[in-house]
C-alpha cells in the first residue's frame, strides 16, 4: 500500500483495532472508546475486511488475536503515538478561551486532599475546560494510561508502560489521627493497645505500618476498614480509634477540629508520590500547562 491508497483508510479504524487489541472485548472496547457495541462490531468488520484477516477470534470470554494481528498491532501503536504527537504539537493552548476535556487518574488521598486547591486554580485559569476525574491507584494506573482513560495519574505507582513519563511530586511521611483528650504523646506501648481504623479500598485489615511493627515484635488491632478518607474524620470523632495517614490528608483531616496529630511512635517508610502520563501526550501543550499547575498543586518542594 502507497500513501495515496491510505487516503480510503479511517483512522477511526484503526484507534478501534489498537483498543481491541489491548481490551480483547468488544463490550470493553466500546466502554473506553464511548461507542456502542453494534459500532465496534461493525468496525472489527471492515477491519477484517481491511486486512483480510479475522485479526480476533473469540476464544471463550476474551478474544485472542492472530498472528497477523500481532504484527500490525506492533508496527500500528507506535505510529498512532507518533500522528497524535504531531496533532499535539501543531495546536495552541489558551487556557482561558480553552474548551477542553482532561481526563485525570486520582488516588483516593490524592482526590481527598489535593483535588480542591488545583480545582481552584484550574477553575481560575481555564474557567471553560472540563475534568473527568478517574479513580486510580498503582494497581491500575499503567492500564488505565496504556488504554488512554487517563492522561496523567496522581498515585502510588510502581510498573508503567513503556512509554510513559513519571514524576515524583512529594514523598509523604505518616501521622497518626486522634480524638481524644489524654494528655501527652503516644508510647509505642499505647499505639499498639489503642484500636486502629485503616483506609483499604482493598478491604483488608492490615497495611504497612503492621509490616513495620512486625519488625519490632510488636501488632496492633485494627477495628475498622474504610474504602476512602473521606469522612474518616467523623468516625474517629468521640472515639478512641488511631489512624495513621499520609501527611497532607492528616492535615485535612484535622483543619475541623475535633483531631489532633502527632509523629507514630515508630519508624515508618515515606513513599514516593508521582506523577505520571502517557508519553503521547508529553508535547501537547494542554496537557503540558495540566501537568504545569498539578506539580504546583499537588507537589509539595519542601519533602524533594
Amino acid at each position: 500500500m502507497n500513501r495515496n491508497d491510505l487516503r480510503r483508510v479511517d483512522l477511526n479504524l484503526l484507534i478501534v483495532f489498537e483498543t481491541l487489541m489491548r481490551e480483547r472485548s468488544v463490550t470493553r472496547a466500546a466502554e473506553k472508546l464511548f461507542l456502542g457495541q453494534p459500532a465496534i462490531s461493525a468496525a472489527l468488520a471492515r477491519l477484517r475486511s481491511l486486512f483480510d484477516d479475522p485479526l480476533l477470534v473469540r476464544t471463550g470470554r476474551t478474544m485472542e488475536p492472530t498472528p497477523r494481528a500481532m504484527e500490525i498491532f506492533g508496527l500500528l501503536s507506535p505510529a498512532l503515538d507518533s500522528i497524535s504527537s504531531a496533532m499535539s504539537r501543531a495546536q495552541n493552548f489558551e487556557p482561558a478561551s480553552a474548551d477542553r476535556v482532561f481526563r485525570i487518574g486520582l488516588s483516593d488521598d490524592v482526590e481527598f486532599a489535593l483535588l480542591p486547591p488545583l480545582l481552584r486554580r484550574l477553575r481560575a485559569e481555564a474557567p471553560g475546560v472540563a475534568l473527568v476525574i478517574r479513580r486510580t491507584n498503582y494497581l491500575n494506573i499503567s492500564s488505565q494510561l496504556a488504554s488512554g482513560e487517563i492522561t496523567v495519574g496522581v498515585a502510588y505507582t510502581s510498573e508503567l508502560p513503556a512509554n510513559a513519563k513519571r514524576k515524583t511530586l512529594r514523598r509523604s511521611r505518616s501521622k497518626v489521627l486522634r480524638a481524644d483528650s489524654i494528655p501527652g504523646t503516644l508510647t509505642l506501648d499505647d499505639f499498639c493497645a489503642r484500636p486502629h481504623a485503616l483506609v483499604s479500598p482493598a478491604g483488608d485489615l492490615s497495611g504497612f505500618i503492621d509490616d513495620a511493627l512486625s519488625t519490632l515484635g510488636k501488632q496492633r488491632r485494627v477495628v475498622l476498614a474504610v474504602p476512602q478518607f473521606n469522612g474518616l474524620g467523623t468516625l474517629l470523632t468521640n472515639t478512641d480509634l488511631l489512624a495513621t495517614v499520609p501527611d497532607y490528608t492528616a492535615q485535612v483531616l484535622a483543619s475541623n477540629g475535633g483531631l489532633r496529630i502527632e509523629d507514630p511512635p515508630l519508624e515508618v517508610q515515606s513513599f514516593e508520590l508521582s506523577m505520571a502520563w502517557s508519553g503521547v501526550h508529553d508535547n501537547d501543550p494542554a496537557e503540558r500547562w495540566l501537568r504545569s499547575r498539578i506539580q504546583m498543586f499537588v507537589g509539595d518542594p519542601d519533602s524533594l
